[in-house]
């Protein structure tokens, strides 16, 4: 944890309790088919019950399209909250169609948030959106409890995941440099004058020495992590020394990439409903039908909005998803936005110069789906394989697809003649590629098989001329 940003929740404390504003700004519409509510709602029927309330009453009206987008925008900033650990003391919603550049929602809403906070006695007030550092300030002075925007409640689930050091550099960076611009005005004791020789010079705030000391610290960090950048990268070099191509899982969060990536690799990673379960990436190496070996990532989730800072700071990360040769685009079919989290997510891969791989469209949670629904999914567009992780329906389909998909050691079909008495030979071939047709002659046995083009290269001293 970064010094001086202080956690939404200590771990070692008892659950703080949470005033949720959303707020919702201009006259957005998003289209989202009747089939995708209804699976939706079909899957989470207890929502509102096990978060201990009732869907709160919003301001304005829209159409259901929009209401469908926005209820879905503050159901994931309640699952947000509640990854951070909070309890959720009540919740405020507004919409208006352009922000207050003093306090984002108005002085009449502000008064109205205050008198919410102070008879639900919250803790902490969190915001669903991004707060300038002015309307930060502002809030922060009028009212009773600490503010929170959603940069820096994504930062706190971050840094209660990060298990690695790396993870815990990037989080801690993330964190200082969200704080460098919000730091005038954050109490009293940022404006004191402060003492020590050789720490600042003569007239020198509080202010200014926190301000240094945390532009060294990013600067310590960021050199920090560019070692873990080269070492990565030459892990990763000693990996394409040898021809194993390597598929990214990218999605939104909570869309089951950590369940689709135990169901392939038996690797037993921590697969949960909260949101940025996995932060820190994994590999593990599967077995294509054509025997071919390639390398599977689990990478962190996206969200709409991602704070800036996360994907420059997580950029050693990330660097996974833009070396792989294919992407797996895992989405939860059962959402009812299931084509913004789409949106949202190729927008990042956008960002990271890696939106123009080859990318398969993963379609999970088909078991949350009827029949007919199922089949409304094969004749989208594109070719998407629909599946389920939890239940294993599809997988097969899915691992054909990466076959197919993968341009790097195409495979290949070859006629052999190997000696019988070159067991090791022919054993190798078995084991790395798809042996169709065996016949004998004598004590030749020729092979038709289909194989990386690596593997064939190796035993091209016993191409044999084809019939």
């Amino acid at each position: 944890m970064a010094r001086g940003l202080k956690s939404v929740v200590d771990p070692g404390a008892a659950r703080e309790r949470a005033l949720l504003v959303s707020v919702e700004l201009g006259s957005r519409r998003v289209v989202v088919p009747p089939s995708a509510r209804m699976a939706r709602r079909a899957a989470f029927p207890d929502l509102d019950s096990r978060l201990g309330h009732e869907p709160a009453a919003t301001e304005g009206t829209r159409g259901t399209d929009a209401d469908d987008a926005f209820e879905s925008g503050v159901a994931e900033f309640r699952e947000l909250v509640l990854s951070a650990g909070a309890e959720i003391a009540g919740e405020l919603q507004q919409r208006r169609e352009r922000a207050d550049a003093a306090t984002l929602i108005g002085s009449g809403k502000v008064e109205e948030v205050r008198a919410a906070a102070a008879s639900s006695h919250a803790d902490v007030i969190i915001f669903g959106q991004n707060l300038t550092p002015t309307q930060l300030r502002n809030l922060e002075n009028a009212l009773p409890g600490r503010v929170i925007d959603r940069t820096q409640l994504i930062l706190d689930i971050f840094a209660r995941h990060a298990r690695t050091r790396e993870g815990m550099l990037q989080v801690e960076l993330a964190q200082l440099e969200y704080m460098l611009p919000r730091l005038t005005g954050r109490g009293r004791e940022m404006s004191r004058l402060g003492g020590g020789i050789g720490t600042r010079g003569p007239g020198e705030t509080q202010l200014e020495t926190d301000r240094r000391r945390i532009q060294r610290r990013i600067s310590t960090l960021k050199g920090e992590l560019e070692s873990v950048r080269r070492i990565r990268s030459q892990q990763r070099q000693r990996r394409e020394a040898v021809p194993v191509p390597t598929v990214a899982l990218v999605g939104y969060t909570n869309a089951g990439k950590s369940t689709l990536f135990n169901a392939l690799t038996g690797a037993g990673v921590v697969a949960s409903s909260r949101m940025f379960a996995t932060l820190d990436p994994k590999l593990r190496a599967i077995v294509l039908p054509s025997r071919r070996k390639v390398l599977l990532s689990d990478t962190v989730g996206f969200i709409r909005d991602l704070p800036p800072t996360l994907i420059s700071s997580f950029r050693a990360t990330l660097e996974e998803v833009q070396k792989a040769e294919v992407l797996l685009h895992v989405q939860d079919c059962s959402s009812a936005v299931r084509e913004e989290h789409r949106s949202e997510v190729r927008h990042v891969l956008a960002e990271l110069g890696a939106d123009d791989k080859p990318q398969i469209e993963v379609l999970n949670k088909i078991d949350l789906l009827t029949p007919e629904e199922r089949e409304g999914l094969r004749a989208g567009r594109g070719r998407p394989v629909a599946i389920s992780a939890r239940t294993g329906m599809g997988l097969d389909d899915l691992l054909q697809r990466i076959d197919e998909a993968l341009q790097s050691d195409p495979m290949i079909d070859a006629r052999l003649r190997v000696p019988q008495s070159e067991g090791e030979v022919i054993s190798a071939i078995e084991a790395g590629g798809v042996i169709r047709g065996r016949e004998f002659e004598g004590n030749l046995v020729f092979l038709e098989v289909s194989a990386p083009a690596s593997l064939v290269g190796r035993f091209r001293r016993f191409a044999a001329l084809a019939k």
